[in-house]
Protein backbone atom coordinates (compact mmCIF):
# COMPACT_ATOMS: atom_id res chain seq x y z
CA UNK A 1 0.00 0.00 0.00
CA UNK A 2 1.58 3.34 -1.02
CA UNK A 3 1.16 6.22 1.07
CA UNK A 4 -0.48 9.14 -0.86
CA UNK A 5 1.84 12.17 -1.41
CA UNK A 6 1.12 15.47 0.18
CA UNK A 7 -0.51 18.42 -1.68
CA UNK A 8 1.72 20.61 -3.18
CA UNK A 9 2.01 23.79 -1.17
CA UNK A 10 -0.48 27.00 -2.09
CA UNK A 11 0.83 29.71 -3.73
CA UNK A 12 1.05 32.02 -0.73
CA UNK A 13 3.75 29.93 1.16
CA UNK A 14 5.88 29.71 -2.15
CA UNK A 15 5.30 33.22 -3.01
CA UNK A 16 6.35 34.34 0.58
CA UNK A 17 9.39 32.41 0.59
CA UNK A 18 10.48 33.72 -2.76
CA UNK A 19 9.84 36.98 -1.57
CA UNK A 20 11.89 36.14 1.77
CA UNK A 21 14.93 34.19 0.43
CA UNK A 22 18.50 35.96 1.17
CA UNK A 23 19.22 36.59 -2.87
CA UNK A 24 16.04 38.54 -2.58
CA UNK A 25 16.62 40.21 0.21
CA UNK A 26 19.66 41.51 -0.97
CA UNK A 27 18.14 42.71 -4.37
CA UNK A 28 15.63 44.72 -1.78
CA UNK A 29 18.54 46.17 -0.11
CA UNK A 30 20.90 46.94 -3.68
CA UNK A 31 17.96 48.41 -4.85
CA UNK A 32 16.95 50.61 -1.54
CA UNK A 33 21.09 51.98 -1.66
CA UNK A 34 22.05 52.61 -5.25
CA UNK A 35 18.82 54.31 -5.90
CA UNK A 36 18.95 56.82 -2.82
CA UNK A 37 22.88 56.79 -2.22
CA UNK A 38 24.86 55.37 -5.12
CA UNK A 39 23.25 56.96 -7.90
CA UNK A 40 24.02 60.35 -6.37
CA UNK A 41 27.12 60.00 -5.57
CA UNK A 42 28.05 57.89 -8.77
CA UNK A 43 25.73 58.22 -11.34
CA UNK A 44 26.29 56.72 -14.68
CA UNK A 45 25.83 53.37 -16.44
CA UNK A 46 27.08 50.68 -13.56
CA UNK A 47 24.51 52.53 -11.34
CA UNK A 48 21.89 52.86 -13.51
CA UNK A 49 21.80 49.19 -14.69
CA UNK A 50 22.35 47.49 -11.10
CA UNK A 51 18.72 49.21 -9.96
CA UNK A 52 17.14 47.81 -13.20
CA UNK A 53 18.88 44.07 -12.11
CA UNK A 54 17.81 44.07 -8.38
CA UNK A 55 14.29 45.51 -9.64
CA UNK A 56 14.06 42.51 -11.80
CA UNK A 57 14.95 40.26 -8.92
CA UNK A 58 12.96 41.52 -6.45
CA UNK A 59 10.05 42.38 -8.54
CA UNK A 60 8.66 38.95 -9.22
CA UNK A 61 8.13 37.60 -5.86
CA UNK A 62 6.54 41.18 -5.00
CA UNK A 63 3.95 40.29 -7.93
CA UNK A 64 3.72 36.69 -7.11
CA UNK A 65 2.70 38.02 -3.36
CA UNK A 66 0.28 40.31 -4.30
CA UNK A 67 -1.73 38.15 -6.33
CA UNK A 68 -1.65 35.08 -3.64
CA UNK A 69 -3.12 37.72 -1.79
CA UNK A 70 -5.55 38.12 -4.23
CA UNK A 71 -6.46 34.34 -5.27
CA UNK A 72 -5.58 32.37 -2.14
CA UNK A 73 -5.96 29.35 -4.44
CA UNK A 74 -4.24 30.45 -7.38
CA UNK A 75 -1.31 27.57 -7.53
CA UNK A 76 2.20 28.39 -6.57
CA UNK A 77 3.10 27.27 -10.71
CA UNK A 78 0.68 30.16 -11.90
CA UNK A 79 1.21 33.00 -9.98
CA UNK A 80 5.33 32.44 -10.50
CA UNK A 81 4.21 32.49 -14.29
CA UNK A 82 2.14 35.44 -14.00
CA UNK A 83 4.79 37.32 -11.83
CA UNK A 84 7.54 36.53 -13.96
CA UNK A 85 5.33 36.97 -17.15
CA UNK A 86 4.29 40.48 -16.35
CA UNK A 87 7.35 42.03 -14.94
CA UNK A 88 9.55 40.73 -18.19
CA UNK A 89 6.62 41.65 -20.54
CA UNK A 90 6.04 45.59 -18.57
CA UNK A 91 9.86 45.77 -18.68
CA UNK A 92 10.39 45.25 -21.90
CA UNK A 93 7.36 46.93 -23.14
CA UNK A 94 8.63 50.26 -21.06
CA UNK A 95 12.33 50.27 -21.95
CA UNK A 96 11.23 49.80 -25.77
CA UNK A 97 8.18 52.20 -26.46
CA UNK A 98 8.58 55.79 -26.06
CA UNK A 99 5.04 56.38 -25.12
CA UNK A 100 4.81 53.69 -22.39
CA UNK A 101 7.73 54.85 -20.64
CA UNK A 102 5.74 58.28 -20.27
CA UNK A 103 2.41 55.96 -19.30
CA UNK A 104 4.61 54.33 -16.84
CA UNK A 105 5.89 57.57 -15.44
CA UNK A 106 2.84 58.56 -14.53
CA UNK A 107 1.46 55.98 -12.84
CA UNK A 108 4.78 55.96 -10.99
CA UNK A 109 4.50 59.20 -10.03
CA UNK A 110 0.88 59.03 -8.43
CA UNK A 111 2.58 56.50 -6.28
CA UNK A 112 5.91 57.83 -4.91
CA UNK A 113 6.26 61.42 -5.87
CA UNK A 114 7.37 62.71 -9.09
CA UNK A 115 9.45 59.75 -11.29
CA UNK A 116 10.36 59.82 -14.89
CA UNK A 117 11.08 56.24 -16.37
CA UNK A 118 13.05 57.01 -20.30
CA UNK A 119 12.91 54.10 -22.75
CA UNK A 120 16.02 52.38 -23.34
CA UNK A 121 17.06 49.76 -25.02
CA UNK A 122 20.04 48.88 -23.16
CA UNK A 123 18.57 47.92 -20.61
CA UNK A 124 16.86 44.98 -22.08
CA UNK A 125 20.54 43.70 -21.45
CA UNK A 126 19.49 43.28 -18.00
CA UNK A 127 16.84 41.09 -18.53
CA UNK A 128 18.90 37.99 -18.28
CA UNK A 129 18.38 38.98 -14.24
CA UNK A 130 14.87 37.10 -14.19
CA UNK A 131 16.65 34.16 -14.63
CA UNK A 132 18.07 34.47 -11.06
CA UNK A 133 14.23 35.49 -9.88
CA UNK A 134 13.79 31.96 -11.23
CA UNK A 135 16.47 29.86 -9.75
CA UNK A 136 15.41 31.91 -6.23
CA UNK A 137 11.62 30.58 -6.97
CA UNK A 138 13.32 27.19 -7.64
CA UNK A 139 15.20 26.93 -4.22
CA UNK A 140 12.43 29.12 -2.40
CA UNK A 141 9.62 26.11 -3.50
CA UNK A 142 11.89 23.70 -1.50
CA UNK A 143 10.99 25.34 1.95
CA UNK A 144 7.69 27.23 1.52
CA UNK A 145 6.80 29.08 4.49
CA UNK A 146 4.70 26.71 6.71
CA UNK A 147 3.77 28.92 10.03
CA UNK A 148 1.95 31.48 10.28
CA UNK A 149 3.92 33.74 12.66
CA UNK A 150 6.56 33.82 9.82
CA UNK A 151 4.32 34.52 7.44
CA UNK A 152 2.70 37.52 9.01
CA UNK A 153 6.05 39.14 9.76
CA UNK A 154 6.74 38.47 5.93
CA UNK A 155 3.78 39.98 5.30
CA UNK A 156 3.82 42.55 7.23
CA UNK A 157 7.76 43.95 7.12
CA UNK A 158 9.03 42.29 3.80
CA UNK A 159 6.40 43.26 1.50
CA UNK A 160 5.78 47.03 2.45
CA UNK A 161 9.76 47.38 2.39
CA UNK A 162 9.71 45.80 -1.04
CA UNK A 163 6.43 48.09 -2.64
CA UNK A 164 8.45 51.02 -1.04
CA UNK A 165 11.52 49.88 -2.42
CA UNK A 166 10.15 49.62 -5.99
CA UNK A 167 7.83 52.46 -6.02
CA UNK A 168 9.97 55.18 -4.05
CA UNK A 169 13.10 55.56 -6.47
CA UNK A 170 15.19 58.23 -6.29
CA UNK A 171 14.57 61.69 -6.86
CA UNK A 172 14.41 62.76 -10.69
CA UNK A 173 16.66 65.27 -11.34
CA UNK A 174 16.05 66.96 -14.44
CA UNK A 175 18.76 69.32 -16.14
CA UNK A 176 18.95 73.10 -16.11
CA UNK A 177 21.00 75.85 -17.87
CA UNK A 178 21.56 78.87 -15.85
CA UNK A 179 24.50 80.62 -16.21
CA UNK A 180 26.81 81.52 -18.92
CA UNK A 181 30.28 83.48 -18.21
CA UNK A 182 34.08 83.85 -19.58
CA UNK A 183 36.89 81.94 -17.89
CA UNK A 184 40.48 82.03 -19.17
CA UNK A 185 39.19 83.66 -22.10
CA UNK A 186 37.23 80.31 -23.17
CA UNK A 187 33.23 80.38 -23.01
CA UNK A 188 32.00 78.71 -20.46
CA UNK A 189 28.39 76.87 -19.53
CA UNK A 190 27.32 76.05 -16.36
CA UNK A 191 24.50 73.59 -15.74
CA UNK A 192 22.62 72.19 -12.88
CA UNK A 193 20.33 68.73 -12.18
CA UNK A 194 17.80 69.82 -9.10
CA UNK A 195 15.73 67.37 -7.39
CA UNK A 196 12.03 68.16 -9.34
CA UNK A 197 9.94 70.61 -7.19
CA UNK A 198 13.38 71.67 -5.48
CA UNK A 199 14.93 75.04 -5.81
CA UNK A 200 17.70 76.13 -7.90
CA UNK A 201 20.96 75.34 -7.14
CA UNK A 202 24.12 76.60 -7.85
CA UNK A 203 25.88 74.98 -11.27
CA UNK A 204 27.95 72.08 -10.56
CA UNK A 205 28.11 70.66 -14.07
CA UNK A 206 30.73 73.08 -16.18
CA UNK A 207 31.38 72.77 -19.68
CA UNK A 208 34.34 74.71 -21.69
CA UNK A 209 34.64 75.61 -24.98
CA UNK A 210 38.17 76.30 -26.30
CA UNK A 211 37.23 77.48 -29.96
CA UNK A 212 34.38 80.01 -29.49
CA UNK A 213 31.47 77.56 -28.80
CA UNK A 214 32.26 75.30 -31.23
CA UNK A 215 33.49 72.30 -29.23
CA UNK A 216 32.96 71.77 -25.49
CA UNK A 217 34.60 69.65 -22.48
CA UNK A 218 34.65 69.50 -19.04
CA UNK A 219 36.38 72.36 -16.61
CA UNK A 220 39.62 71.24 -15.58
CA UNK A 221 39.95 71.34 -11.82
CA UNK A 222 41.37 75.13 -11.52
CA UNK A 223 39.31 76.76 -14.24
CA UNK A 224 36.51 75.44 -11.76
CA UNK A 225 37.91 77.26 -8.34
CA UNK A 226 37.98 80.01 -11.19
CA UNK A 227 34.53 79.74 -12.08
CA UNK A 228 33.69 79.39 -8.56
CA UNK A 229 35.25 83.08 -7.45
CA UNK A 230 34.17 84.23 -11.33
CA UNK A 231 36.42 87.05 -11.59
CA UNK A 232 35.66 87.40 -15.17
CA UNK A 233 32.31 88.95 -16.19
CA UNK A 234 31.90 90.89 -19.46
CA UNK A 235 30.08 94.39 -19.18
CA UNK A 236 26.83 94.70 -17.96
CA UNK A 237 24.80 98.14 -17.72
CA UNK A 238 21.28 97.38 -16.34
CA UNK A 239 19.95 94.12 -18.45
CA UNK A 240 22.95 94.42 -21.18
CA UNK A 241 25.27 92.68 -22.04
CA UNK A 242 27.81 94.51 -24.07
CA UNK A 243 31.03 93.86 -26.20
CA UNK A 244 34.02 95.02 -24.07
CA UNK A 245 35.94 95.96 -27.36
CA UNK A 246 32.37 97.38 -29.41
CA UNK A 247 30.83 98.72 -26.40
CA UNK A 248 28.18 100.39 -28.43
CA UNK A 249 27.09 96.19 -29.63
CA UNK A 250 25.12 95.02 -27.43
CA UNK A 251 22.94 92.07 -26.15
CA UNK A 252 19.60 91.45 -23.98
CA UNK A 253 16.95 88.91 -23.05
CA UNK A 254 13.23 89.64 -22.98
CA UNK A 255 12.09 88.06 -19.31
CA UNK A 256 9.95 84.75 -19.70
CA UNK A 257 10.96 84.25 -23.12
CA UNK A 258 13.66 82.49 -25.20
CA UNK A 259 14.63 85.98 -27.27
CA UNK A 260 17.23 87.68 -27.57
CA UNK A 261 17.77 91.10 -28.85
CA UNK A 262 20.98 93.10 -30.16
CA UNK A 263 21.43 97.33 -30.58
CA UNK A 264 23.90 98.67 -32.36
CA UNK A 265 24.02 102.03 -30.44
CA UNK A 266 24.71 101.28 -26.81
CA UNK A 267 21.19 99.86 -25.82
CA UNK A 268 18.87 103.21 -27.13
CA UNK A 269 17.04 100.98 -30.01
CA UNK A 270 16.60 97.33 -30.19
CA UNK A 271 15.74 94.72 -32.81
CA UNK A 272 15.52 91.27 -32.77
CA UNK A 273 18.68 88.68 -32.76
CA UNK A 274 16.71 85.80 -32.39
CA UNK A 275 13.91 83.87 -30.74
CA UNK A 276 12.12 80.37 -30.14
CA UNK A 277 8.70 81.46 -31.23
CA UNK A 278 5.45 81.40 -28.59
CA UNK A 279 4.14 78.60 -30.30
CA UNK A 280 7.54 76.64 -30.31
CA UNK A 281 8.59 77.08 -26.47
CA UNK A 282 4.60 76.32 -25.83
CA UNK A 283 5.73 72.77 -27.08
CA UNK A 284 9.02 72.62 -25.56
CA UNK A 285 6.94 73.68 -22.44
CA UNK A 286 5.38 70.42 -22.83
CA UNK A 287 8.21 68.07 -23.52
CA UNK A 288 9.89 69.03 -20.55
CA UNK A 289 8.60 67.95 -17.18
CA UNK A 290 9.22 70.40 -13.96
CA UNK A 291 9.05 73.89 -16.33
CA UNK A 292 7.53 75.61 -14.19
CA UNK A 293 3.50 76.60 -14.13
CA UNK A 294 3.90 79.50 -16.53
CA UNK A 295 6.93 77.69 -18.10
CA UNK A 296 9.93 80.11 -16.09
CA UNK A 297 12.24 77.46 -16.39
CA UNK A 298 11.86 77.54 -20.51
CA UNK A 299 13.02 81.09 -21.15
CA UNK A 300 16.01 83.01 -21.10
CA UNK A 301 18.66 83.09 -17.83
CA UNK A 302 21.44 84.43 -18.58
CA UNK A 303 24.34 85.78 -21.45
CA UNK A 304 27.35 86.90 -21.80
CA UNK A 305 29.62 87.71 -24.80
CA UNK A 306 32.81 86.77 -25.04
CA UNK A 307 35.29 89.23 -27.55
CA UNK A 308 37.44 87.97 -30.80
CA UNK A 309 40.29 88.71 -32.93
CA UNK A 310 39.26 91.00 -35.34
CA UNK A 311 36.44 93.42 -33.56
CA UNK A 312 34.45 89.92 -33.40
CA UNK A 313 32.50 87.96 -30.84
CA UNK A 314 30.44 85.27 -30.26
CA UNK A 315 27.27 85.07 -27.25
CA UNK A 316 26.41 82.33 -25.11
CA UNK A 317 23.13 82.21 -24.00
CA UNK A 318 21.36 79.95 -20.75
CA UNK A 319 17.63 78.37 -21.68
CA UNK A 320 16.83 76.99 -18.74
CA UNK A 321 15.49 73.27 -19.61
CA UNK A 322 16.35 73.97 -23.47
CA UNK A 323 20.49 74.18 -22.52
CA UNK A 324 22.25 76.39 -24.47
CA UNK A 325 22.58 78.65 -27.70
CA UNK A 326 25.06 80.19 -29.39
CA UNK A 327 25.41 83.31 -31.95
CA UNK A 328 28.96 82.04 -33.73
CA UNK A 329 31.39 84.96 -34.89
CA UNK A 330 29.34 85.38 -38.22
CA UNK A 331 26.00 85.88 -36.32
CA UNK A 332 24.64 82.72 -36.78
CA UNK A 333 22.64 81.12 -34.00
CA UNK A 334 22.15 77.65 -33.16
CA UNK A 335 21.00 76.18 -29.97
CA UNK A 336 23.54 73.07 -28.58
CA UNK A 337 21.38 71.34 -26.06
CA UNK A 338 23.66 71.26 -22.58
CA UNK A 339 26.82 71.33 -24.70
CA UNK A 340 27.93 67.72 -24.77
CA UNK A 341 27.33 66.91 -20.95
CA UNK A 342 25.74 64.10 -19.49
CA UNK A 343 22.19 65.17 -21.20
CA UNK A 344 23.46 65.05 -24.75
CA UNK A 345 24.65 67.46 -27.06
CA UNK A 346 21.52 67.75 -29.41
CA UNK A 347 18.93 69.57 -28.63
CA UNK A 348 14.70 68.33 -29.58
CA UNK A 349 13.49 69.97 -32.86
CA UNK A 350 11.31 72.84 -32.60
CA UNK A 351 7.99 72.18 -33.53
CA UNK A 352 8.01 68.44 -33.39
CA UNK A 353 5.93 66.68 -30.64
CA UNK A 354 4.48 63.64 -29.89
CA UNK A 355 2.19 62.20 -27.47
CA UNK A 356 5.25 60.50 -25.44
CA UNK A 357 7.12 63.79 -24.86
CA UNK A 358 3.17 65.33 -23.19
CA UNK A 359 3.99 63.37 -19.89
CA UNK A 360 0.62 63.00 -18.49
CA UNK A 361 -0.86 64.72 -21.05
CA UNK A 362 -2.43 61.93 -23.34
CA UNK A 363 -4.24 60.51 -20.28
CA UNK A 364 -5.95 64.22 -19.84
CA UNK A 365 -6.82 64.35 -23.10
CA UNK A 366 -8.59 60.60 -22.81
CA UNK A 367 -9.98 61.22 -19.93
CA UNK A 368 -11.39 64.48 -20.75
CA UNK A 369 -12.99 62.91 -24.13
CA UNK A 370 -14.36 60.15 -22.62
CA UNK A 371 -15.86 62.70 -19.63
CA UNK A 372 -17.11 64.96 -22.53
CA UNK A 373 -19.43 62.00 -24.11
CA UNK A 374 -20.44 60.85 -20.66
CA UNK A 375 -21.89 64.61 -20.35
CA UNK A 376 -24.23 63.85 -23.22
CA UNK A 377 -25.40 60.84 -21.30
CA UNK A 378 -26.55 61.91 -18.11
CA UNK A 379 -28.00 65.45 -19.68
CA UNK A 380 -29.86 63.33 -22.12
CA UNK A 381 -30.93 61.05 -19.06
CA UNK A 382 -31.98 64.56 -17.36
CA UNK A 383 -33.83 65.81 -20.23
CA UNK A 384 -35.99 62.93 -20.28
CA UNK A 385 -36.62 62.68 -17.26
CA UNK A 386 -37.87 66.10 -17.22
CA UNK A 387 -39.65 65.48 -20.20
CA UNK A 388 -41.85 62.60 -18.26
CA UNK A 389 -42.78 65.09 -15.69
CA UNK A 390 -41.48 62.83 -12.64
CA UNK A 391 -38.21 62.27 -11.12
CA UNK A 392 -37.43 65.67 -9.92
CA UNK A 393 -35.36 65.01 -7.12
CA UNK A 394 -33.13 62.68 -9.47
CA UNK A 395 -32.61 65.29 -12.20
CA UNK A 396 -31.79 67.74 -9.03
CA UNK A 397 -29.00 64.81 -8.15
CA UNK A 398 -28.23 64.44 -11.43
CA UNK A 399 -27.67 68.51 -11.88
CA UNK A 400 -25.14 68.26 -8.30
CA UNK A 401 -23.22 65.43 -10.03
CA UNK A 402 -22.70 67.40 -13.46
CA UNK A 403 -21.80 70.94 -11.38
CA UNK A 404 -19.19 68.48 -9.35
CA UNK A 405 -17.72 67.00 -12.78
CA UNK A 406 -17.23 69.69 -14.39
CA UNK A 407 -15.21 71.50 -11.46
CA UNK A 408 -12.80 68.55 -11.35
CA UNK A 409 -12.40 68.74 -15.04
CA UNK A 410 -11.77 72.64 -15.38
CA UNK A 411 -9.19 72.38 -12.69
CA UNK A 412 -6.95 69.51 -14.80
CA UNK A 413 -5.90 72.31 -16.81
CA UNK A 414 -4.53 74.58 -14.02
CA UNK A 415 -2.17 72.07 -13.21
CA UNK A 416 0.29 69.67 -13.87
CA UNK A 417 0.15 67.77 -11.08
CA UNK A 418 -0.99 63.93 -11.59
CA UNK A 419 -3.50 64.39 -8.85
CA UNK A 420 -6.25 66.05 -11.43
CA UNK A 421 -5.97 63.94 -14.10
CA UNK A 422 -7.83 61.01 -11.03
CA UNK A 423 -10.39 63.84 -10.42
CA UNK A 424 -11.14 63.83 -13.39
CA UNK A 425 -10.72 60.20 -14.04
CA UNK A 426 -13.84 60.36 -10.80
CA UNK A 427 -15.93 62.77 -12.52
CA UNK A 428 -15.80 60.60 -15.11
CA UNK A 429 -16.94 58.05 -13.13
CA UNK A 430 -19.59 60.55 -11.73
CA UNK A 431 -20.95 61.44 -14.76
CA UNK A 432 -21.30 57.55 -15.84
CA UNK A 433 -23.09 57.15 -12.32
CA UNK A 434 -25.57 60.02 -13.46
CA UNK A 435 -26.51 58.63 -16.74
CA UNK A 436 -27.02 54.90 -15.59
CA UNK A 437 -28.94 56.58 -12.71
CA UNK A 438 -31.43 58.36 -15.52
CA UNK A 439 -31.76 55.30 -17.66
CA UNK A 440 -32.26 52.38 -15.12
CA UNK A 441 -35.63 54.32 -13.52
CA UNK A 442 -37.76 52.37 -15.28
CA UNK A 443 -40.36 52.54 -12.64
CA UNK A 444 -41.03 56.46 -12.83
CA UNK A 445 -39.73 56.92 -16.82
CA UNK A 446 -40.59 53.89 -19.59
CA UNK A 447 -37.23 54.61 -21.44
CA UNK A 448 -38.65 53.62 -25.40
CA UNK A 449 -35.81 52.16 -27.44
CA UNK A 450 -35.78 54.64 -29.72
CA UNK A 451 -34.51 56.90 -27.11
CA UNK A 452 -31.38 54.79 -26.93
CA UNK A 453 -30.77 54.84 -30.80
CA UNK A 454 -30.66 58.52 -30.89
CA UNK A 455 -28.77 59.40 -27.23
CA UNK A 456 -25.99 56.65 -27.78
CA UNK A 457 -24.61 57.74 -31.28
CA UNK A 458 -24.65 61.07 -29.58
CA UNK A 459 -22.42 60.28 -27.22
CA UNK A 460 -20.45 58.39 -29.95
CA UNK A 461 -19.85 61.37 -32.22
CA UNK A 462 -19.12 63.31 -28.79
CA UNK A 463 -16.04 61.05 -28.52
CA UNK A 464 -14.94 61.16 -31.66
CA UNK A 465 -14.95 64.86 -32.21
CA UNK A 466 -13.43 65.46 -28.69
CA UNK A 467 -11.12 62.65 -29.22
CA UNK A 468 -9.43 63.54 -32.85
CA UNK A 469 -9.06 67.58 -31.77
CA UNK A 470 -7.69 66.61 -28.98
CA UNK A 471 -5.46 63.30 -30.45
CA UNK A 472 -4.21 66.46 -32.86
CA UNK A 473 -3.36 68.79 -29.77
CA UNK A 474 -1.17 66.00 -28.42
CA UNK A 475 1.07 65.98 -31.56
CA UNK A 476 1.22 69.61 -31.72
CA UNK A 477 -1.66 71.33 -33.47
CA UNK A 478 -3.13 73.11 -32.26
CA UNK A 479 -0.26 74.45 -29.82
CA UNK A 480 -2.27 75.58 -26.71
CA UNK A 481 -4.54 73.58 -24.71
CA UNK A 482 -6.98 76.23 -24.27
CA UNK A 483 -7.66 76.00 -27.91
CA UNK A 484 -7.88 71.92 -27.51
CA UNK A 485 -10.23 72.77 -25.11
CA UNK A 486 -12.43 74.68 -26.61
CA UNK A 487 -12.90 72.83 -29.75
CA UNK A 488 -13.34 69.78 -27.73
CA UNK A 489 -16.45 71.59 -25.90
CA UNK A 490 -17.75 72.91 -29.15
CA UNK A 491 -17.28 69.61 -30.08
CA UNK A 492 -19.82 68.37 -27.54
CA UNK A 493 -22.71 70.70 -28.87
CA UNK A 494 -24.16 68.43 -32.02
CA UNK A 495 -24.15 65.68 -29.01
CA UNK A 496 -26.31 67.69 -26.96
CA UNK A 497 -28.28 68.64 -29.15
CA UNK A 498 -29.37 65.12 -30.35
CA UNK A 499 -29.60 64.03 -27.07
CA UNK A 500 -31.34 66.90 -26.43
CA UNK A 501 -33.94 66.58 -28.79
CA UNK A 502 -34.46 63.06 -28.45
CA UNK A 503 -36.78 63.83 -25.33
CA UNK A 504 -39.56 64.13 -27.54
CA UNK A 505 -39.68 60.34 -27.72
CA UNK A 506 -40.36 60.09 -24.17
CA UNK A 507 -44.42 60.28 -22.97
CA UNK A 508 -45.50 62.34 -20.12
CA UNK A 509 -46.31 60.67 -16.79
CA UNK A 510 -50.25 60.48 -15.99
CA UNK A 511 -51.28 59.43 -12.88
CA UNK A 512 -53.55 56.14 -13.73
CA UNK A 513 -56.74 56.70 -13.31
CA UNK A 514 -58.50 54.42 -10.86
CA UNK A 515 -61.55 52.09 -11.44
CA UNK A 516 -65.28 53.54 -8.96
CA UNK A 517 -65.51 50.84 -6.25
CA UNK A 518 -68.20 48.62 -6.90
CA UNK A 519 -71.32 49.05 -4.37
CA UNK A 520 -71.56 47.84 -1.21
CA UNK A 521 -73.28 44.10 -1.05
CA UNK A 522 -74.94 42.77 1.71
CA UNK A 523 -73.89 39.15 2.98
CA UNK A 524 -75.83 37.32 4.52
CA UNK A 525 -74.19 36.08 7.66
CA UNK A 526 -77.05 33.74 9.22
Amino acid sequence: MTRAEPPPPDGSRVALAWLGHPVTVLALVVLVLNDHVLKAARPGLVTGKLSDVAGLVLAPPLVAVLVTLVTPRLPARVAAGVALGSVGLGFTLVKSSGYAAAVASDLWSAVSGPSLIRADLTDLLTLPALVLAVWVRGRARRDPVGRRAVRTVRLLVLLPAAALAVAATGPVRYPDAVTTTVVGGRLAAGATDTPAGAADGDPWLWRISDDAGVRWRAAAEAEEAALFRRPERTARIGDRVCSTASPQRCYRLRPGAIRVEESDDGGRTWRLSWQVTDEQRELLRARYPESGPNGERVAGQDLTVLDLAGGRHVVLVANGRDGFAVRDADGGWRRIGFAGGRWGAEPPPLGVISPADRHNDPLRAMLLAVALSVLVLAVSGVRAGRASGRGSPEAILQTAILAVAATFLLGVWFTDDLILPVLALGSAVLLLGSALLALVRRRSLEVPGGWFAEVVPAAVLTLTLAGVTLASWLHGRPVYASTAVTLALLGTVPGLLLGWRAARLIEPWRPPVEPPYPPSVAVDRS
